[in-house]
């Protein structure tokens, strides 16, 4: 006989005030949506669509990385929970020891294990807007008191605000720093980053566009002057203490780390020997070109690696991510052709950003382009760019909301986005005259 007394109780129960209060309050991460829905959303085959709203690489992976993957093994056993042969792939690269490196699920799964290592709810993270989204969304996740100090209108990083905010907040514990930061493409200088350190907190260096980090693109004397970039660190010279890509640590680099240099990215992982407090992020996302199979990895201080370990999921890194990511370090030609191929580009495309009329593109070191909008509405500029099937990226936040960022692509994609920016603003000045 069936007991139907428990029945009216738990009909009862308001099951939703299970959900912790402040995951209800908080506002969802605003993702970039893939091909295969935008082709439906905007009615055109992805070959009409010119997608420069996420920073992807246009050139994709390396060849060796399709043929790992079709003749990949094992894909009905679970993964290596040590990621033994990419931690050798990677130590060999970045001229690190294999046990100061932890690979992950993409560069977000490091963010959220670090807050989950270190946070106890109500601990401060600070956050330097605008930045990468997602460190204020997983600080939000683990139950952190978010606390964000603006960068300048150069949006360089207001250091002294910084140091003043840690001491006034003996309960912050994680300092995000994005390098080049996202989304305007700027550089933490040695020096900037150095007095970071020295403050009682640990510094997550974000450094997934590291790579990109050459000169930044030339701006006319009047432009530079409009944008008083003045915090912006200038290229390292040879004999600066910046690394390549880690390999100008000193150590030896190995036979997987040869070409690593000429990669021309000015980095800091070698700094996590130096600094108990430095955890340095990476990932294969953007100059391997592997976005869509969520693989980084990052370099961590010893005190805080046994505890990543222990809290991971156990198979995060995935066997297709694992093969494809040690195929990319063993074509870095290909890395090489790739990235001079997109800073040349971005070299072009900032010249022929700078001669339209209502776009102020800004200085950048990545492999995208945040171009403010003058005597434009730019939410309205990037949707008559979308109904012409090109994709860019805008933010609805302060400090970006006259803003756009543009990711650099193909020359040919270049091409069609300035025709089309013309064409945009042509079809507005016939509206406007029509109007009168």
């Amino acid at each position: 006989m069936n007991d139907d007394s428990a029945a009216p109780a738990i009909s009862a129960v308001d099951f939703a005030s299970f959900i912790r209060p402040d995951i209800a309050a908080m506002k969802p991460y605003t993702p970039i949506l893939p091909f295969e829905v935008l082709s439906q959303k905007l009615k055109r085959s992805p070959a009409a669509i010119v997608k420069l709203d996420a920073n992807e690489n246009p050139y994709g992976p390396s060849p060796k990385v399709r043929a790992a993957l079709a003749q990949a093994p094992f894909i009905n056993i679970y993964p290596d929970p040590d990621n033994t042969f990419l931690r050798e792939a990677l130590a060999k690269f970045t001229s690190l020891p294999q046990a100061r490196l932890f690979p992950g699920a993409g560069a977000d799964e490091l963010i959220d294990l670090v807050l989950r290592a270190v946070i106890t709810p109500g601990d401060g993270v600070i956050n330097c807007p605008p930045s990468f989204g997602m460190y204020p969304f997983s600080a939000d996740v683990n139950a952190a008191q978010l606390i964000e100090v603006p960068r300048r209108e150069d949006f360089s990083l207001n250091v002294p605000a910084l140091e003043a905010t840690v001491r006034s907040n003996p309960h912050a514990k994680v300092l995000f720093v994005c390098s080049p930061n996202n989304p305007d493409g700027s550089l933490i200088s040695d020096d900037d980053l150095r007095r970071l350190l020295a403050l009682p907190v640990l510094v997550v260096l974000d450094e997934a566009y590291v790579e990109f980090a050459s000169p930044p693109d030339p701006l006319s004397r009047n432009q530079e002057a409009d944008f008083g970039r003045g915090g912006v660190a200038a290229p390292p010279s040879p004999e600066s203490s910046f690394d390549f890509v880690g390999l100008r640590s000193g150590r030896d680099s190995g036979e997987g780390g040869r070409g690593g240099e000429a990669l021309g990215a000015a980095g800091h992982i070698a700094w996590v020997f130096d600094y108990p407090n430095l955890a340095v992020f990476r990932t294969f996302s953007k100059l391997a070109g592997l976005a869509g199979l969520r693989v980084g990895y990052g370099a961590f201080p010893e005190w805080l690696l046994p505890q990543l370990w222990k809290i991971k999921q156990p198979y995060n890194v995935n066997i297709a991510a694992t093969l494809a990511a040690i195929a990319s370090l063993e074509d870095i030609a290909t890395l090489q052709d790739n990235l001079g191929k997109l800073i040349a580009e971005r070299h072009r495309l900032s010249e022929a950003l700078s001669q339209i009329g209502f776009l102020r593109p800004y200085p950048s070191h990545s492999n995208f382009i945040l171009c403010r909008v003058i005597k434009r509405d730019a939410r309205a500029l990037k949707l008559a760019l979308e109904q012409h099937g090109i994709l860019v990226r805008y933010f609805d936040k302060p400090g970006l909301r006259d803003c756009i960022r543009i990711s650099v692509g193909k020359p040919e994609h270049t091409d069609i986005l300035v025709e089309t920016l013309k064409k945009v603003a042509s079809e507005k000045s016939h509206r406007e005259v029509s109007h009168r």
